[in-house]
């Protein structure tokens, strides 16, 4: 079939057929055929449903639309290739059909064009599900020309930056997208059914808190306030939780001013969710029971593939507390380590690198991040962290340098994070006065006191279990994709200049 522009092309021929495709354009609208004055085409069936189905719909006509992916044109009679939202589909186009006119307006055709097809389903002697083909209408002409089939759009950086091109041409990443699509759906369909209900709560906040982040700061005209965009979803749906909504979650954008990696965007999905009754162990079950639901639903089974490595979710999770993952995987026991000079002490004999204002909460979690957390392959819950480290979670009983929390990490990477959250207004008034000195010291993510927060406490906040979950992460793990960007439609770019 007819290719697109081949690698070996030049950009002055590729400049020429765009002035061809677009001289072509001119002379349709000049004989009153313009296609961009289509205003709709009415669709019976998709591509997908016909090869699903070829027992029902063969001999039926059916009516498509999509764009024309290859073009093979043989005299009086041709083959095209029509591709769209749900796969593609070979088409028999011929002049006897169509009539002489319009198999000539036919074979102008440019592959990328956006056309509309009506004909009937029937099978190649070759046993290909075809549809042979009694009209084509042009509904949108391409002036620009994709890139070649046989080696699709390689160059990740014109992929991210084209994601329009890059699904046209690159059909497991739109099946990368649809996959997404199915995640957050049935997240929502989980959460549901245990009694949760979905909210929104503001992207424009005057105190960013709930992590530990540099926030993007902006400015309110109307008010002449400094604002700034959220890093989190804690605060407020904590204020819900005040409220008595009991369950809640929120699915939604968030915004961290750090750098770019494969696993860092500055803008990307948080979802949050507060259960009142229930402490971290409660949030432990809720998400090992809902990670192996998404499996099960989107994946067809618990035990996936990432990397070339098979993770097991239809076991029961493993749980480690970090000091002792930090005593099994570096040698060092932090339980008995008493002064925040003994940790210093240890991270200069270890080269684990650290400020003057850290104490020994701070280093054990330098330990961790140093020498275990690459090695948390299989379903992990690493439990108990250092207070200094969780300022809103609630200390442990038979610890109180140790806080109730735990993080999930799945191939080495942090998938989720939860706590029992901290409902004593007065300790928390404490946590942030903590947090004001780190700020002070340097700290540039630390949080802010946040009075209106501290005011809804006082009011009463039950105990309660809550964790944020990184879509993103979780959809890269659930698509086996290796970098953030595979997993987002359009993700932050450095400026081409």
């Amino acid at each position: 079939m007819e290719g697109q522009n081949r690698p070996e092309q030049s950009q002055q021929e590729v400049s020429e057929l765009i002035r061809v495709r677009r001289q072509k354009l001119a002379e349709l609208q000049a004989a009153g055929k313009d296609p961009f004055l289509i205003t709709k085409y009415d669709v019976s069936n998709h591509t997908k449903d016909i090869k699903d189905n070829y027992a029902a719909f063969e001999g039926k006509d059916v009516s498509l639309a999509g764009r024309l992916m290859a073009k093979r044109v043989m005299g009086k009679a041709s083959f095209i290739n029509l591709a769209d939202k749900l796969g593609n589909i070979q088409c028999y186009v011929s002049r006897d059909d169509l009539g002489a006119d319009e198999y000539a307006a036919f074979k102008k055709l440019d592959i990328g064009d956006i056309i509309g097809v009506k004909g009937f389903v029937f099978t190649t002697q070759k046993g290909e599900i075809s549809v042979h083909l009694k009209e084509v209408t042009l509904l949108s002409k391409s002036l620009q020309v994709l890139p070649e089939k046989y080696h699709g759009l390689t160059d990740v950086d014109t992929r991210y930056r084209q994601r329009y091109i890059d699904l046209i041409v690159n059909p497991e990443v739109r099946d990368t997208f649809i996959k997404r699509s199915q995640i957050i759906k049935e997240i929502r369909n989980f959460l549901d059914a245990r009694g949760f209900i979905e909210v929104e709560t503001p992207m424009l906040v005057s105190n960013a808190g709930g992590a530990a982040a540099r926030p993007f700061e902006t400015h309110f005209n109307a008010l002449d306030e400094d604002v700034k965009l959220r890093i989190s979803l804690e605060l407020y749906l904590k204020r819900l939780i005040v409220g008595g909504l009991e369950r809640v979650y929120e699915i939604g954008r968030v915004f961290r001013n750090e750098g770019l990696d494969t696993r860092h965007n500055p803008e990307f999905t948080l979802m949050e969710l507060y259960q009142a009754y229930t402490d971290y162990e409660g949030m432990m079950e809720l998400t090992e029971s809902m990670f192996r639901y998404l499996a099960e639903k989107v994946c067809g089974s618990a035990v996936i593939t990432y990397a070339g490595t098979q993770i097991d979710m239809a076991k029961p999770f493993a749980r480690i507390t970090m000091t002792e993952a930090v005593k099994q995987y570096a040698g060092v026991d932090f339980s008995q380590v008493q002064t925040d000079e003994e940790a210093k002490q240890l991270a200069k004999e270890h080269h684990v690198e650290y400020e003057e204002r850290h104490k020994k909460g701070d280093i054990l979690n330098l330990f961790f991040d140093a020498f275990c957390e690459d090695k948390m392959i299989q379903p992990t819950f690493v439990c108990d962290h250092p207070i200094e480290i969780s300022p809103l979670t609630k200390k442990k009983p038979s610890d109180p340098s140790l806080v109730e929390r735990f993080e999930l990490y799945i191939y080495g990477r942090e998938i989720c994070n939860a706590y029992s959250e901290l409902n004593d207004p007065l300790d928390q008034r404490e946590r942030f006065a903590a947090q004001e000195e780190a700020l002070a010291a340097g700290d540039e993510e630390a949080n802010r006191t946040d009075e209106d927060f501290l005011n809804a406490l006082e009011i009463g906040m039950p105990p309660t279990g809550g964790i944020g979950y990184g879509i993103d992460r979780l959809v890269m793990l659930l698509t086996d994709s290796p970098a953030i960007r595979d997993v987002l439609l359009f993700p932050t770019m450095k400026p081409l200049d």
